[in-house]
Order: structure tokens, then sequence, then C-alpha cells
């Protein structure tokens, strides 16, 4: 069937055809997040400067390595002195060897990097330090993200959107003198 139109009326259906296009490309996105919480964020950030949005939005006690014959047996010795166990990846598995190289160097970015241990003594107590917080604080992606050893008391919120669970709040604690900071939600008023 062929129907014949003015000029006119096929202008105003193609205006009519855009304006509704944009309408629904401009209507509104995701809730906006409030404002307690846009605090809290501002707040992680600015304590935690070398967090991305990614470690933000998200929030082992053992020494991996291979088998190379340079770890001799006084290596795994001083490890097990620091309160670590050690493990060996598998024979035969070069692809193993991603995963040391992964916490060695979320190790030294994270600990390392920013700090100068005066003595055998004080970098033992950084990497426990560390350890502990990153096996009992922070997030990791791999997990989706959870925290690898989370205390069973720990509040585990019950996803509302972008809200903190009613009657709780969050509270900060210091690790490393303020290098990181883990961040837990409490029971009661703030």
């Amino acid at each position: 069937m062929l129907t014949v139109v003015k000029p006119d009326t096929l202008i105003r259906w193609q205006r009519q055809g855009w304006r509704l296009f944009w309408q629904w490309k401009s209507r509104p996105g995701r809730p906006s997040i409030p404002a307690v919480l846009r605090r809290l964020i501002v707040a992680m950030a600015r304590a935690n400067p070398t967090w991305g949005e990614e470690r933000i939005a998200d929030e082992v006690r053992l020494k991996l390595h291979d088998r190379d014959a340079i770890f001799a047996p006084s290596v795994d010795g001083a490890i097990e002195a620091m309160g670590l166990r050690v493990l060996k990846t598998p024979v035969r598995t070069p692809q193993a060897n991603a995963f040391c190289e992964r916490v060695i160097g979320t190790m030294r970015r994270e600990c390392l990097d920013w700090f100068i241990p005066l003595n055998d003594r004080h970098l033992r107590w950084i990497l426990r330090a560390w350890v502990t917080h990153y096996n009992r604080g922070r997030p990791h992606a791999s997990l989706g993200p959870r925290i690898p050893d989370r205390s069973p008391a720990a509040i585990r919120p019950i996803p509302v959107g972008h809200r903190l669970p009613a009657g709780c709040h969050v509270v900060a604690t210091t690790i490393l003198n303020g290098r990181h900071h883990e961040y837990r939600l409490v029971r009661g008023a703030a």
C-alpha cells in the first residue's frame, strides 16, 4: 500500500521520532548515591590515596614460591620463623608461578614500597601486619570481592542499593600507621 503524505507531515513525523528517541536516551540512569555514602567514599579515598575506584568499591597467611634451587632450606626456615607457612608450587606447572608473582607484586606495591625497614625485626613486624591485613581486612577481587578470612562475627550487609543497613555505621581501623585502612559495619549510633 502506498500512502501519499505532504512533506510537512513527513518532517513532523521525523521530528517526533527523534524527540521520542532522545527522551528515551536521556531517561534517568542509576539512582543517585546518598550523601552519607558519598562522604564515606571521599573519606576512604583521602585516607588511601593509592586506592583506585575499584578498590574503594570493593573492600594468605602463606608464602608461595616455586621449586627453583635458589630457594634454599634456610629461606623456608626464615619464612616459617615469621609465622608464615611455606607453600611450594606443584612440579612442572609454570603457570602456578604467576600466582606467586601476583602476591609478591601486591606485597611490594601496597607495603614494601612505602616503608624503609630499620632492621630484621622491623621488617617482620611490617610484613606480619600487612599479611594479617591482606587476609582479614582487604577485599580480593578474585573472590568476588570478598575478604578471605572475614571474622564470623562481622556484619554482612544485605544489599539494598546504595544504602547502609538500618542501625549500622562504618568504622575505620588504621593499619601500618595509617598506610592502609580497614572498614567494617558496626551496629549502633554513629
